[in-house]
């Protein structure tokens, strides 16, 4: 294992701080607090650096706000300052640990994503069908993940590589800047939805459980994204015993819970549900509140191009992008309805 024992300094420089601010201020640079910060913005960047190479950096409250994409999510949106340090860390780190991913690890990472995901796992469940004659999946997911992540196990993770005791201290500062209602007196808990760091972070903390499941269990057929996973194999059995190992490492080792509501094993002609589409031996498949989704997403853009709160080439950014969700199914009537009822839209009183 490669250890990191002097990398404090470059996550605080003032060059990494001026890349994290470039990076961080991308589609931000209307938001009235972003423009507050850019305003005195030398002197700000100043400021931060001598607050983190004195060791006076405090991490601000988050506010608090609810989305519904589409069932209701808790968010937490920290200040400009502290995104900053976000990205700074992220920076850094990302490098250093994504080469320590497993390759079937698709969330938060460069070349990878929701459609390459689906893609790959389209093509594990024709392998074990064409190879075998029968095909089942193993869908998990884990009840109340960012919630519940546990700080003093993602610390002790981050350190096996992490031997700077500076940076750690920095870690340290943005892990226990946000407690969830999980926290107890023994156990602070939770990572904010929406944040940088917690992306990477959430990646560190369950990437014990790929090496578990790639080494210690062997299963050929894995894919994660996030807090979903899924194991594909020709045994029926075979993944009613993996769900129990599994279950058992996530409680002792992690201390993570699995969704009783959403573990599953599935035949694949059934149709196996991952990231909102549906795969099935001859098509891939939009799930039905994601079409539902779309199209209500994309009559509120309408309604704002109406009213003029956008211009028209947002309007069709957020059609094109859409389309780019549909593309990757087999959806042309889909694609064409979509069109017909945004012109339906437009022409409305």
């Amino acid at each position: 294992m490669i250890y990191y024992k002097n990398i404090f300094e470059d996550i605080i420089s003032m060059e990494n701080l001026l890349l994290a601010w470039d990076e961080f201020k991308k589609g931000k640079r209307e938001k009235l607090d972003v423009q507050k910060f850019e305003f005195r913005l030398e002197d700000n960047l100043f400021q931060l650096h001598q607050d983190l190479k004195n060791k006076k950096y405090k991490h601000n409250e988050y506010f608090g706000f609810y989305i519904y994409d589409p069932k209701k999510r808790h968010i937490h949106k920290a200040t400009v300052r502290d995104r900053i340090v976000h990205h700074a860390i992220h920076r850094k780190l990302y490098p250093i640990f994504n080469p320590t991913f497993i390759f079937a690890l698709y969330s938060s990472r460069k070349e990878k994503g929701v459609h390459r995901a689906i893609i790959k796992l389209d093509n594990m469940l024709r392998t074990v069908y064409q190879t075998c004659g029968k095909c089942f999946v193993l869908k998990c997911d884990i009840k109340k993940f960012f919630p519940t992540i546990d700080h003093k196990i993602l610390v002790k993770i981050i350190s096996k590589r992490i031997k700077d005791k500076n940076a750690l201290w920095l870690i340290k500062k943005i892990i226990k800047g946000f407690e969830s209602e999980f926290t107890t007196q023994k156990n602070k808990k939770g990572v904010p939805i929406g944040n940088l760091t917690s992306q990477l972070f959430v990646n560190i903390y369950m990437n014990e459980m790929d090496q578990f499941i790639k080494n210690q269990i062997k299963a050929k057929y894995y894919i994660r994204y996030a807090d979903d996973f899924i194991i594909v194999h020709y045994d029926q059995n075979y993944l009613s015993q993996l769900k129990k190992k599994i279950e058992i490492y996530l409680r002792e080792e992690l201390k993570l819970l699995m969704h009783p509501k959403k573990v599953t094993i599935r035949k694949y002609y059934q149709g196996v549900d991952f990231l909102g589409y549906v795969i099935l031996p001859k098509a891939i498949v939009l799930r039905t509140k994601t079409k539902k989704r779309i199209f209500r997403k994309l009559k509120q853009r309408v309604k704002e191009y109406k009213q003029e709160k956008i211009d028209e080439k947002s309007l069709i950014q957020s059609l094109n992008s859409y389309l780019g969700v549909l593309s990757h199914s087999n959806s042309y009537n889909l694609e064409q309805k979509l069109r017909h009822k945004m012109w339906e839209w437009l022409k409305e009183s």
